[in-house]
């Protein structure tokens, strides 16, 4: 089932770069690195987390969530940032404006967005004032924190990974995010 998950997941990655203009060299690069990367966990690998989504050990992608999203603060190597599923960090997008996420398709796959049902929970060092949500374009709830809509870096590989952060992708740049709801610091 994981697998066929997966293979969906390319799919529509590999529609949405065909659909995208030319020259979009950002949506290709990322469409190739889905199809170059050659492990794909067996549904035995797969864990539930206190949250309700099924994450796997390589990615946090939660095509549905069943539950309210929990985001607490931790320790990595820019400082104590926002993390989600299974400790992730997550992410701020600069091309995100008003409130509304300009992440979809290609972008979406590269970088999940934090997705609730319900409110989303504050954990710890998390201002519960600052948790709010947006609903996307294909009728998901997205988590915010401090009015930024929350992703995930599909190449974060553990809890304390910020391979994310400082990159630029997809007409922007990414960053994570502080307990305070701004970017990280180099």
């Amino acid at each position: 089932m994981r697998k066929l998950l997966y293979a969906g997941a390319v799919a529509i990655s590999l529609l949405a770069a065909g659909c995208g203009g030319a020259g979009d060299e950002s949506t290709s690069r990322v469409a190739n690195d889905q199809l170059n990367e050659s492990e794909t966990p067996e549904p035995s690998e797969a864990t539930p987390t206190t949250t309700g989504y099924t994450a796997s050990p390589t990615s946090p992608v939660q095509a549905s969530p069943t539950g309210p999203a929990r985001i607490d603060a931790a320790p990595t190597s820019l400082g104590s940032v926002l993390v989600g599923v299974e400790g992730r960090t997550v992410y701020l997008f600069t091309k995100d404006k008003g409130g509304t996420s300009a992440c979809t398709q290609a972008c979406a796959a590269a970088w999940p967005p934090v997705l609730t049902v319900g409110a989303p929970q504050a954990g710890t060092g998390v201002r519960a004032n600052l948790l709010g949500t947006i609903h996307r374009e294909d009728g998901t709830t997205q988590v915010t924190y401090n009015k930024h809509p929350l992703y995930y870096y599909a190449k974060d590989q553990k809890a304390g990974d910020v391979l994310g952060h400082a990159l630029k992708d997809f007409g922007g740049e990414w960053y994570a995010v502080t307990p305070e709801g701004k970017k990280a610091k180099h």
